[in-house]
């Protein structure tokens, strides 16, 4: 087979594409190959699809292609150009790259699979591009997606806070519950944070939200108010954050009480962090031994550690009256602990209580949120961090995004 025939295979051209010739350069270790049209081809306007002569072309352009034998493989070709009586002048559609790429379709397909396996440094390493290179061909994967996925709003939504950078800097996600993706990524954690995103759509899309997910950050809340109709019958506290602000009140109250033992002489409480907060069927044999030690002296930190098991059965009920019943005996409980912290974190829940037993009509969580922010922590770390905003939402996008990030494939048939 020539060696125009084998490129013109591999590069998946047909009619009227042609590869005129094949140079090979092997001081530099290239392939260039050259594509080229017959005289008197007509092509289609890519606006509107109407059959026209070509008006010109412009200047040959380089794309990159797939290596061949470890050598680097370009596309060369003059792209013809239409004039069209609606729409002006417009370059044809060519079916090896998008307009502004200067990568080939099949070049970013492998960019896309290694990009999403290992980071921005390494993959261009791998693909022998610059490091801008790279991250240009992740950015293009992610508008594409984003620009095919279309703008539909989600019926359920998750809305969170990520920790960007050292400093307390905040992004504020929000996640389609429904298909785990990261839907919208937000500036800092503020009330027009999120609302920037509900003002994106129309009030009639708007009105299609049945439940969203959320935590008690008030700025949160009021955004939702603001701009979802009926917000307060479609917000669900988390339940896993409404349980650690339980949690974190039964470690002030162990720190609490291990400093009063301490002064006294007393190291009960010493290196017992961690067993009040893990889960007792997590815990080694060693540490299941002492915690039931703990639990049986006569320790405030026990209390308040049963104050919090006991919570955990409110989202176990069928039905949201059930619920409100056991809610007020634990309340009740929790106020009379004489227990500071604990008694606290029951009145910060009771002003919320409303959008708490609402979960018995959405039953939703932001446990896929969570596990998002898991899955950006390791983008993160991967990247050593993101000093920059703009290149830590393409990230998230790229690898939470559920998008299709690939380029769709155009091919042309013979006019006439």
């Amino acid at each position: 087979m020539e060696s125009a025939e084998l490129y013109r295979q591999l590069l998946g051209l047909v009619a009227p594409w042609t590869v005129e010739r094949v140079e090979l350069d092997v001081a530099r270790q290239h392939v260039e190959v050259f594509v080229g049209h017959p005289a008197g081809q007509r092509f289609a306007c890519p606006e509107c699809g109407r059959e026209l002569g070509v008006y010109d072309h412009q200047a040959e352009r380089v794309w990159r292609h797939l290596d061949s034998c470890q050598f680097l493989t370009y596309l060369h070709a003059r792209p013809p150009r239409v004039s069209c009586p609606e729409h002006g002048v417009r370059q044809v559609t060519l079916p090896w790259a998008q307009a502004g790429s200067r990568f080939t379709h099949l070049f970013e397909v492998l960019a896309i699979d290694i990009l999403r396996a290992t980071d921005v440094k390494k993959a261009a390493a791998l693909l022998r591009v610059s490091w801008d290179e790279a991250w240009h061909l992740m950015e293009r994967a992610v508008l594409r997606g984003r620009a095919a996925k279309g703008g539909s709003i989600p019926t359920h939504i998750g809305v969170d806070e990520k920790a960007i950078a050292k400093g307390h800097r905040y992004m504020t996600l929000v996640c389609d519950l429904k298909e785990a993706t990261v839907e919208y990524i937000g500036e800092e954690r503020k009330e027009a944070s999120l609302a920037a995103y509900f003002e994106a759509f129309p009030q009639e899309a708007r009105e299609g939200i049945e439940a969203i997910g959320l935590d008690m950050w008030p700025a949160y809340i009021k955004a939702c108010r603001d701009k979802v109709p009926q917000a307060d019958a479609k917000m669900v506290f988390d339940r896993f954050h409404i349980m650690r602000h339980v949690v974190e009140a039964v470690d002030k109250v162990r720190k609490q009480e291990h400093k009063a033992l301490l002064q006294a002489g007393d190291t009960t409480l010493t290196k017992s962090k961690y067993l009040w907060l893990t889960n007792p069927e997590n815990m080694t044999d060693k540490a299941r031994v002492r915690f039931e030690e703990l639990k049986s002296a006569e320790l405030k930190t026990g209390r308040a550690w049963a104050l919090k098991e006991a919570l955990r059965e409110l989202w176990n009920y069928t039905s949201a009256t059930w619920a409100a019943k056991f809610w007020q005996r634990w309340y009740f409980w929790a106020t009379h602990s004489r227990l500071k912290p604990m008694i606290e974190a029951a009145r910060l829940i009771a002003r919320h209580l409303l959008n708490v037993l609402t979960y018995f009509t959405h039953r939703i969580s932001n446990a896929v949120a969570e596990g998002l922010n898991s899955k950006i922590a390791t983008v993160q770390k991967r990247a050593c961090g993101y000093r920059n905003p703009d290149h830590f939402k393409i990230a998230v996008y790229f690898h939470c995004g559920g998008l299709n990030l690939y380029p769709a494939t155009v091919t042309h048939t013979k006019v006439g």
